[in-house]
């Protein structure tokens, strides 16, 4: 791969958009984390009432709603994964600018 060095502007404009993706991934990720609370506090009380009732419709209510708390944990830990790798892109991009730890 080249090492050409690339014009300031342009770096300038991607580590801005680098900066508005990561407010938008970190603002949803909150979200997901309120909803996957919200969906593991279901999936427990689910749970309960089947174990209670011990009835098919319950057990059914139970695993749906596991399902969607486990839905809901891949989802955040997919954010938090593009998180971590626009972050990385924005350090790189703060490198090139010599803006970076040094």
């Amino acid at each position: 791969m080249y090492d050409t060095p690339v014009p300031q502007r342009i770096l300038k404009k991607k580590l801005a958009d680098t900066a508005l993706r990561l407010r938008q991934l970190r603002e949803e990720l909150k979200v997901a984390e309120e909803q996957l609370l919200h969906f593991q506090e279901e999936a427990d009380e689910a749970r309960l009432r089947s174990l209670v009732s011990e009835t098919p419709l319950a057990d059914q209510k139970h695993r749906e709603a596991s399902k969607h708390a486990e839905s809901m944990r891949k989802h955040k830990g997919s954010l938090e994964n593009q998180i971590k790798k626009i972050e990385v892109l924005q350090d790189q991009y703060l490198d090139q600018l010599g803006l970076g730890d040094e």
